[in-house]
């Protein structure tokens, strides 16, 4: 048996039994899975949107994404770990989350952890390095080294898709980077993650990029995407490009037709979800991620170790990030681990 925090009913962090712990059985691997211990694990909007409105089946759910941790067993086709390894990966939105002491996971979307980093700073790299990398090179169709010339606007510079996604921009690209940050300690972090240039979402976006006097071929719109939506219309240069990741009402595509522009969404479980054929790209790029950041060409995003995960630590951390403030990644020790 393992320990594991979950919830048995969806709604409001609020709610006194909003998390529990319990026990549950360890996980037995599947053919392709490896069986991780978890060292680490962060925070994503997606744990708090699962939790505040998917109702679980039969009994609790364990929630949790993001983990680094250590290989105890391997599936009988596991061909590219060992156990006793270190990994780091961003997990299925399909099955039991990393929120427990062992977790199965599928080896394919699963990357070496940097060894540079403890294990709660490496987990909060995977799914927001996922999702930046698949927002860069497959949505927007970029390969490295390319967009001289050409200019990125992260709308949500600050948070922890946003403060990758403007270094594998800076590092990885010749893009301008801008990003939206409205507080001076967003502005901060943003300056730190490299950013060449800050304008205020609180005001129409096109009027800022106006007075930038930069119209960028791509947007990266990874909040508040209705707010912005017509701005952003009108400040991407024609035949430009839209990736958002947030969940507008509603979204009315006739208006790019003019500025014949695209959009796409990007979900970085799909791969997994799905079982595509390429689903292996994630452990590629995982491990690419974990060697620049053992290099220093990426530094890590999180700005929040909230101790050892437990009850009220993983409250906490849901708390913050439903409050719009959180800055980059907040991080967890492993149940029932020292700090690492």
């Amino acid at each position: 048996m393992m320990k594991a925090i979950g919830y048995t009913d969806a709604g409001p962090i609020s709610a006194e039994n909003a998390l529990i712990e319990f026990e549950t059985d360890i996980p037995k691997p599947g053919p392709n899975d490896l069986l991780v211990e978890v060292r680490g694990i962060s925070v994503n909007p997606v744990d708090v949107k699962v939790r505040a409105g998917a109702q679980p089946d039969n009994g609790p759910r364990i929630l949790g994404f993001d983990a680094a941790g250590t290989v105890k067993e391997v599936g009988s086709d596991v061909t590219q770990f060992r156990s006793g390894d270190e990994v780091f990966y961003a997990g299925d939105i399909t099955r039991p989350g990393t929120n427990a002491e062992f977790h199965r996971v599928d080896e394919r979307i699963v990357g070496r952890k940097p060894s540079s980093l403890s294990f709660a700073e490496a987990a909060g790299m995977p799914l927001t390095s996922i999702t930046a990398w698949e927002i860069l090179f497959d949505s927007f169709g970029l390969k490295e080294g390319e967009g001289a010339g050409e200019a990125l606007l992260v709308v949500g510079g600050a948070g922890g898709v946003g403060s990758i996604l403007t270094q594998l921009a800076k590092k990885l690209t010749k893009l301008t980077v801008i990003v939206t940050a409205s507080r001076d300690a967003t502005r901060e972090w943003s300056e730190k993650m490299g950013a060449d240039h800050i304008i205020n979402h609180h005001n129409p976006l096109d009027e800022e990029m106006k007075a930038l006097g930069i119209s960028p071929r791509y947007v990266a719109s990874l909040t508040h995407t209705g707010i912005h939506y017509e701005a952003i219309q009108a400040l991407i240069k024609p035949r430009g490009h839209i990736a958002l990741i947030d969940d507008p009402e509603s979204l009315d595509v006739i208006p790019l037709k003019k500025k014949a522009l695209s959009v796409s969404w990007e979900f970085m479980f799909t791969r997994s979800m799905f079982q595509t054929e390429d689903m292996n790209e994630q452990h590629k790029l995982l491990n690419r991620v974990s060697k620049l950041l053992d290099d220093g060409t990426l530094i890590p995003t999180v700005n929040n170790h909230g101790g050892v995960l437990n009850v009220e630590s993983l409250r906490a951390a849901h708390e913050l990030q439903e409050s719009g403030k959180a800055i980059g990644k907040t991080v967890l020790d492993g149940l029932g681990t020292e700090c690492s």
